[in-house]
């Protein structure tokens, strides 16, 4: 038996976390204080590099080499593996850096030389077990594990939330001589979002080009939707500076593919706007399975006032070279948290300018009842640190921060993510 583990101590932040609850006029104060409040003041912290500790990459053999463990994917997360006796086997999960989001990623491969029922247990460095696992076949089409093959061990003690969420997990896998994956969420890493972006690119509107390298020298792609060359008025749109939030990456894929549809909402809006998307900000982190950091050891979206890493740099540059041709009416940062919630800038801060926003996400909500979705506004825009603060402060355009939960099904997520496109194309072209 082979056991090679990577071990970080983390100094975990603990954010308040959340409880969906359908949208009911007649819903009480209490109920409304159930719903996700959101995390708070983000805190003022240095974005100057960090180390980052590379987890080691390989396979791990038990059992005379008849059960393996492997690490060796884009996208993976692995630091040690234990045999316990019985086809039982313990395994670790480590950050890249602290101190850290509590977003424990993982992602592993096991196989075996003969087909048979195996129990794993997921343990984590200094958090919980915050993803409920996703499996495959092939690395590419998920789903969630069959609730009668999951255990949680030592569950939370609240209501809601990561102090609600198990310490680890019992997962029983059937495997045999093929390769089963587990994850923590999907695996989108840049390699299957470049996919993505060049089939959406063979539209005759679209292009997508490269805007500038990331920490680890991955190229960052950046979509260009523009079908009349005289649309001076442009959206601004980011996902994915946190690896694990493939939530918000999906919703921004149904919105981009909304805008990029054939539907007459869509070609008369491109008509007057062009659109600008970087699908994938944190290709390094998605890659190497980060649960939060650049290879800088930087979380991202804390650098929007300091610029110190290269891809908020590459999308700050961008922006300026383009503000001089452009308008930018609209600006929006997908991510993933414990349930949907959006973070617009206040009104007393924007002005008239910022209703667009409420607007848009009341209309949501009218379409979409069956799911409330929490709204935190915040009035401070200095320092601008965070990206929808930057888009409004130096480019002027009203911005938000569009989270959807973690485990928000995946048919809904599509769904949102298309209203939420038709919603604001008729906001602006009502402007």
């Amino acid at each position: 038996m082979r056991i090679k583990s990577l071990i970080a101590i983390g100094v975990l932040f603990s954010i308040i976390l959340t409880a969906s609850c359908k949208k009911n006029p007649d819903t009480t104060e209490t109920e409304k204080k159930s719903g996700y409040q959101g995390q708070g003041k983000s805190p003022i912290v240095p974005t100057v590099d960090k180390p980052v500790q590379k987890q080691w990459k390989g396979v791990w053999a038990f059992n005379d080499s008849t059960i393996f463990f492997s690490n060796k994917f884009e996208g993976a997360r692995l630091n040690g593996v234990a045999y316990d006796g019985d086809d039982h086997y313990s395994i670790w999960i480590t950050a890249e850096n602290t101190p850290i989001n509590v977003s424990p990623w993982y992602a592993f491969q096991v196989w075996s030389k003969e087909p048979r029922d195996i129990t794993v247990q997921l343990n984590y460095q200094d958090s919980r077990s915050r993803y409920y696992p996703k499996i495959s076949v092939d690395g590419r089409n998920f789903k969630p594990l069959d609730s009668t093959n999951f255990k949680a061990i030592n569950p939370g003690e609240d209501d809601f939330g990561i102090k609600a969420a198990p310490e680890s997990a019992e997962l029983t896998i059937s495997v045999n001589e093929n390769p089963t994956w587990i994850t923590a969420q999907e695996l989108y890493t840049s390699s299957v979002v470049k996919e993505w972006v060049d089939s959406l690119s063979l539209k005759p509107f679209i292009e997508n080009y490269p805007i500038g390298l990331s920490k680890e020298k991955r190229t960052m792609h950046l979509m260009e939707i523009k079908e009349n060359e005289d649309a001076k008025k442009a959206l601004m749109i980011i996902s994915r500076q946190h690896p694990p939030e493939v939530t918000g990456f999906l919703a921004m894929k149904s919105f981009i593919e909304t805008i990029s549809s054939d539907s007459q909402l869509a070609k008369e809006f491109r008509h007057e706007h062009t659109v600008f998307v970087v699908p994938l900000m944190n290709p390094d982190g998605a890659d190497n399975g980060h649960w939060r950091h650049n290879m800088g050891g930087i979380d991202l979206n804390r650098d929007w006032q300091n610029f110190n890493q290269p891809e908020t740099r590459n999308v700050r540059d961008f922006l300026v070279a383009k503000d001089k041709d452009y308008e930018f009416v609209f600006g929006a940062d997908f991510h993933s948290t414990w349930d949907d919630i959006y973070y617009p800038i206040d009104t007393t801060v924007t002005g008239e300018k910022g209703k667009i926003i409420f607007d848009w996400i009341e209309n949501i909500s009218e379409r979409l009842p069956q799911k409330r979705t929490n709204i935190s506004a915040s009035d401070e825009i200095d320092p601008t640190m965070v990206s929808s603060k930057y888009f409004y402060v130096h480019h002027g355009m009203p911005a938000i921060v569009f989270e959807l939960g973690d485990n928000t099904s995946r048919p809904f997520l599509k769904e949102k993510g298309k209203v939420a496109a038709e919603e604001i194309m008729k906001l602006l072209m009502e402007q």
